[in-house]
């Protein structure tokens, strides 16, 4: 499967939004509710990608080049793990762990919003390449 690389940028913009507003208000709510958006993330079902390709990208024209959508998906599943670590940081009132893991989430999404850098596709292609057998 191909995605317009724009989507997951447009993504990680507004992700990048929420996860500032969870780090301002300290709101474990609004990390629950970004955690729920990484789950629709990885299973290629994310309400910003679906906003982008309706509203955003026709607006916009047709890319010049389209990705595979596994590493997005897997960047999905990190940003998932580091919810969830913030959440449990949340609900056990350890405030520094809930506030680390939402700001490392943060400065991933930031990386990929603003310099096109997506952290979590990156440790997919590492971790292809490490596989047993694999010659790329």
């Amino acid at each position: 499967m191909q995605v317009d690389p724009r989507g997951p940028r447009f993504g990680a913009a507004v992700t990048t939004v929420v996860l500032a507003l969870v780090l301002v208000t300290g709101s474990a709510w609004l990390l629950a509710v970004q955690a729920i958006v990484f789950v629709l993330g990885a299973l290629d079902v994310s309400p910003y990608g679906f906003f982008f390709r309706k509203f955003v990208r026709p607006r916009l024209g047709p890319p010049g080049e389209l990705e595979d959508a596994a590493p997005p998906r897997f960047a999905q599943g990190v940003g998932i793990a580091f919810a969830v670590v913030g959440l449990i940081g949340f609900a056990t009132g350890i405030t520094p762990l809930a506030l680390g893991a939402t700001a490392a989430a943060l400065l991933a999404a930031f990386l990929n919003a603003a310099f096109g850098f997506c952290l979590g596709c990156e440790m997919y292609l590492i971790l292809r390449r490490l596989q047993p057998g694999r010659t790329t």
